[in-house]
Formats: C-alpha cells, structure tokens, sequence
C-alpha cells in the first residue's frame, strides 16, 4: 500500500511539473511576442529594455466590471534579457466602473534592489502607483518611481473605470 502511495504521488508531482513547465513555455512564448509588438510600435521602449535590470511582461491581462471589477494575467520574468520566472498579476477594484477590455504590461525593474523587491515574496502596487498609457509614442520624461517603471498597451475593449484598487503579484522561479 506504502508503494503505490509513494508511486501515485511521484506520477502526480513529475505531471504538474510537465504541465507547469509546458504552461510557462507557452506563457514565455506570447510574452515574447509581446515584447516585439511593443518594441515595433513604440522604439522609445528600447532604452528601457537595454538599460533595466529587469523587466516583467505580461502579454494579456483581462479586466472587467461594474461597479466591483477585477483583473488577472500571467506573464514572463526577464532578467538581463533571459526568461527567469512566471509571473501572475491579480487585481480588484471598486468604484464607478463598467465594461472589459484586454491590455498588456510591461513592467520595467531598474536595479537589482527593484528586481529583488518584486521577486522576492508577493509583491503589491498600490493604489497610487500608475502606469504610463502607450498612444502615439513613449514619453522622453517617463521616470522610474522607487525603481520601478509601468507601460500599458490597450489590445481592445471598453471600459469606463474611476475605481481604487492595486495590483498583487507573484512570482515562481523557473
């Protein structure tokens, strides 16, 4: 009996690590996409990707609510420019708001103190953290806030949102 308990919880812990490694590989695949989509429309970007210690993207993250709301998405760890982690962002805000939509994150980590402080434990924006809004062209003043540097990328939707809420994130090493 001992051993086909210890059997089935071997099969069991090698089939969640197959399906959580196939997961993130697909995960790190559209987070790469993702990064050349906003390289290509916004070139203002690349000092940031060349100059960060570290960067975490987040390829879609859905939003959507009426008047409590919420959002969600997994994303890609990058340091110096090689994947390093899964990502989840979780989000839940509350106030006069209506709609979906679907955007991307990048979220640009200055220094290793930055990386060390996201990385570390379950990190959370809060509320007066803000993002910059890509439209035509990437701001010469943006300016990293305690080593960090946050860009949104509308994908589609609409959504009418003036709510508080922050972001909560965790993060699983490869």
């Amino acid at each position: 009996m001992k051993t086909k308990t210890l059997v089935l919880t071997m099969f069991l812990i090698v089939f969640s690590t197959v399906a959580f490694a196939q997961k993130s590989k697909e995960i790190e695949k559209e987070s790469l996409k993702a990064i050349k989509v906003f390289k290509n429309e916004y070139p203002g970007l690349n000092k940031f990707f060349n100059t960060a210690y570290g960067y975490v993207v987040f390829p879609h993250i859905g939003k959507g609510g009426i008047g409590i709301g919420g959002a969600g998405g997994k994303g890609t760890v990058f340091k110096g420019g090689i994947p390093v982690a899964l990502a989840k962002m979780f989000q839940v805000t509350i106030g006069v708001q209506a709609g979906g939509q679907k955007y991307a994150e990048i979220i640009f980590l200055q220094n290793k103190k930055a990386f060390d402080r996201f990385t570390g434990s379950k990190y959370e924006f809060a509320a007066q953290v803000s993002a910059v809004a890509l439209k035509e062209g990437v701001s010469k003043d943006a300016k990293y806030s305690d080593g960090l540097l946050v860009f949104t990328r509308a994908i589609g939707g609409l959504m009418y949102e003036a709510s508080i809420g922050g972001q909560k994130f965790k993060v699983i090493f490869y």
